[in-house]
C-alpha cells in the first residue's frame, strides 16, 4: 500500500495478481484503475514519481526472473529488465526504484531469489552492478540515496548494509547479526536518522541507521509482521510508524519522534 502524491489517491496490490489505484477523496473507497500483474509472486511493486502526475512502476512480470517497468497512469510499457542467461537470479524479490535528483536516469534496486542485490539502469535496460549480499533470498530492501548506502534483509539471521561508489558499484558495507531469523520488509526513516524492520519472529525492531545500534524491540504483534512503513511528516512530534502483520492487526506507534 502506498500513497501517490497527497492523500487522494494510493497504490494496494494483493495476491489476487492486481495493483490498483484508489480514489479517497472526499470519503470515496473506489478503485478506478487496476494493472494485472501476470506474476504469482510476494514481489511488491515500486513506485517513482518522475514528473507532475506521472509515475515509473517496477513489478515482478511474468517471465521467472524479469522486472516490468510500466509508466502511469498510461500503464504504457518503458521496459523489461532480463538478466543475462545463465545468470540465475531466480525470482525477484523485493524492488525499489529511486533516482539521485529530479531528472536525472532512474535506476532501479532489485533483490533476487538467489541473495543477489542488482541495480539496473531502467532507461538503458542493463545491468550496472551485481552484489551478493545473502545466502537466502533477499526478502526486503531499502536505499537512502543521499548516504549512497542501502540494507538488505532476507530469510536468514543478518543484514546486510552495503554502499554504491561513484563508478556505481555496490559494495558490502557491514553485516549485522539479529537475534532471530526472517526478515520480512525494512524501511529506512525519511530523515535518515532510524530504521525499522519487520521479523518473522513477530517483532520489530528499531535500528539507528547511522551505526545501526540497536534502539527498541516493539513487541505486540501475535505473528509475522510483514510489512513497516514512517509516515513523511516534517514535524518530528507527528512522526508515526505503521505495521502490519499476519495477525491481522495493523499497529501504529510513535516512536523516537524527538530525534
Amino acid at each position: 500500500l502506498q500513497l501517490m502524491d497527497n492523500l487522494f489517491y494510493c497504490n494496494s496490490q494483493g495476491r489476487d495478481q492486481r495493483i490498483c489505484l484508489w480514489d479517497l477523496a472526499e470519503g470515496r473507497t473506489a478503485v478506478t484503475d487496476s494493472v494485472f500483474t501476470e506474476h504469482v509472486g510476494f514481489c511488491r511493486c515500486s513506485l517513482l514519481k518522475v514528473a507532475q502526475e506521472r509515475w515509473l512502476m517496477a513489478m515482478a512480470a511474468r517471465g521467472l526472473e524479469e522486472v516490468q517497468i510500466l509508466e502511469l497512469p498510461s500503464k504504457t510499457s518503458v521496459c523489461t529488465l532480463k538478466p543475462e542467461v545463465g545468470a540465475k537470479l531466480g525470482m525477484p524479490m523485493c524492488l525499489k526504484l529511486w533516482q539521485l535528483s529530479c531528472g536525472s536516469q532512474p535506476v532501479l534496486l532489485a533483490g533476487y531469489e538467489d541473495g543477489s542485490v542488482v541495480l539496473w539502469n531502467v532507461s538503458m535496460g542493463k545491468v550496472l552492478s551485481q552484489l551478493i549480499c545473502h545466502q537466502e533470498p533477499v526478502m526486503s530492501l531499502d536505499f537512502d540515496s543521499e548516504k549512497a548506502k542501502g540494507i538488505s534483509g532476507s530469510s536468514e539471521k543478518v543484514l546486510s548494509i552495503w554502499s554504491l561508489n561513484e563508478q556505481q558499484n555496490l559494495q558490502v558495507y557491514k553485516t549485522h547479526e539479529l537475534v532471530n531469523a526472517g526478515i520480512s520488509d525494512v524501511t529506512i526513516r525519511p530523515d535518515k536518522k532510524i530504521l525499522a524492520t519487520a521479523g518473522w519472529d513477530h517483532r520489530i525492531r528499531i535500528f539507528g541507521w547511522k551505526k545501526l545500534k540497536p534502539l527498541a524491540v516493539l513487541d505486540y504483534h501475535t505473528a509475522t509482521v510483514h510489512c513497516v512503513s514512517f509516515s513523511d511528516h516534517s514535524q518530528p512530534r507527528e512522526r508515526l510508524l505503521a505495521a502490519g502483520s499476519k495477525d491481522q492487526r495493523i499497529s501504529v506507534w510513535s516512536i523516537y519522534a524527538q530525534t
